[in-house]
Order: C-alpha cells, then sequence, then structure tokens
C-alpha cells in the first residue's frame, strides 16, 4: 500500500506538491470515488486522473537540459511563451522539471519522472551548492564583492553567504561567479541588484556534482548512473 500522493508521482504523472492540488481539485479517483489527501492505494486498486486510468509505472528518466533563456520551466504557459518541455518533445516518458530557471536565466535544469526524488531534491533542507555565471555592467567594487559574499537584503530576508570571484572584465562588463546555496524567487539577479549591479546575463553551470559542460543550449543528455546515484544521495552539501 501507498499514499495516493506518492502512487501517482512514482508514475510520473506529477510531483507529489502537484498531486496534492490534483486531489484536492477532485480530479482523482480511486475505485470510481473522489480521492483523499493521505488516502491509500492497494495492488488491484483503479486509480484515474481526469477520468483517465493511471497505468503502471513507466521506466525512471534523469535529464539534464542546457536551458535557453526565454523558456519557462513549466509544462504549459498561460501567455503562450516556449517552455522547456518543447524542447524534449522526442521523450517519450512524461517528465517534469526539478525546480525552476527563470525565463531570462539559461542553464542547468533537472527533469525526470521520478516524484520521490524530484520532491527530495527541491525541499528546502537540500542547501546544495548551485554555481551562477553572471554579467553585469560596469566593475564592481571590493566592497560589493564582499557584501555579496556575507550576504544581503533580499526581499526581507538575508541571504546565506555567499562564494563570489570576478572571472573576467572589459571595458563594460564584468562576469561574476557566484556560488550559493539557495533557490528563492531571481535570487541571483536580487542579490546583484541589492548592490547596485545591472544583470546581463545569467547562467546556472552547476548544481552539486552535476556540470552544464559543453552541453549547448536546447541540448539535453540523460544522466550517468553515477550522477543519478549522487541525486538520490541526497547532494549532500560538502562537495
Amino acid at each position: 500500500m501507498e499514499r495516493i500522493q506518492k502512487y501517482l508521482a512514482a508514475r510520473g504523472i506529477c510531483s507529489r506538491r502537484a498531486a496534492e492540488d490534483m486531489i484536492r481539485a477532485r480530479r482523482v479517483r480511486i475505485n470510481g470515488e473522489t480521492a483523499l489527501i493521505g488516502q491509500s492505494v492497494s495492488e488491484g486498486d483503479s486509480v484515474a486522473l481526469d477520468g483517465v486510468l493511471v497505468g503502471n509505472e513507466p521506466p525512471k528518466v534523469y535529464i539534464m537540459l542546457h536551458k535557453p533563456d526565454g523558456y519557462v520551466t513549466t509544462a504549459k504557459d498561460q501567455f503562450g511563451r516556449p517552455c522547456v518541455l518543447d524542447l524534449l518533445k522526442d521523450v517519450k516518458e512524461r517528465i517534469y522539471p526539478v525546480g525552476r530557471l527563470d525565463y531570462d536565466t539559461s542553464g542547468l535544469l533537472l527533469l525526470t519522472n521520478d516524484g520521490a526524488l524530484a520532491q527530495k531534491l527541491t525541499h528546502p533542507r537540500c542547501e546544495v551548492e548551485k554555481v551562477y555565471i553572471a554579467r553585469v555592467k560596469g566593475h564592481p567594487g571590493v566592497e560589493s564583492l564582499k557584501l555579496l559574499a556575507d550576504g544581503v537584503m533580499v526581499d526581507g530576508e538575508k541571504t546565506l553567504p555567499a562564494k563570489v570571484t570576478v572571472e573576467s572584465s572589459d571595458d563594460r562588463y564584468t562576469r561574476l561567479r557566484l556560488t550559493i546555496r539557495q533557490g528563492r524567487n531571481r535570487q541571483v539577479r536580487k542579490m546583484l541588484a541589492a548592490v547596485g549591479l545591472f544583470t546581463a546575463g545569467l547562467t546556472r553551470v552547476a548544481t552539486g556534482r552535476l556540470y552544464l559542460g559543453r552541453l549547448k543550449k536546447g541540448e539535453y543528455r540523460v544522466l550517468t548512473r553515477e550522477e543519478i546515484a549522487y541525486l538520490k544521495s541526497g547532494m549532500r552539501r560538502k562537495e
């Protein structure tokens, strides 16, 4: 026996959190009766979503995508903007993003149909390091870099300490490498704005020990066994 939200997530329908929303919306039925959050499903039970029977558990799929900017991290967009799943139309399994990348941010994005793993990796306690390359206007001084490293106020809350280094610079722009352990909404851009820096471009190049490498924008690859094992280990903070 397993709880209905876990049952749906394990079969690649959605994450557990999304499953709870579907159940609250009375879209899920067990043996013809409206399902309740936390209700158990036994072997032989009939489970339907929007009137369509949910089949057996599909093969687990784990993918790394180099998300281009100009794409939303959702399955569909109410404004008709391109979605990341548009880049994976040849993937037969029903997958969904793990976490988010902003519309105007590119870089490493994980997608899977392993609902239990997705739930684990997006939990606030999973403070895995994420590395970004930011292209900012101007040339930030030592004090600005120190503020970013110590933590700045974003939406009324101080960010955790970060690692910040200068990668390169020219007459107009500076490339910064920022390593953070949070995933708040538009966090890196807001951190930079808090010290007076305008972000002209932003790319996530690593999540824990997973690196974007030479994957080009719009391309994706299946994770290796070692990478999948690392994800399932909890991506422990000390990398």
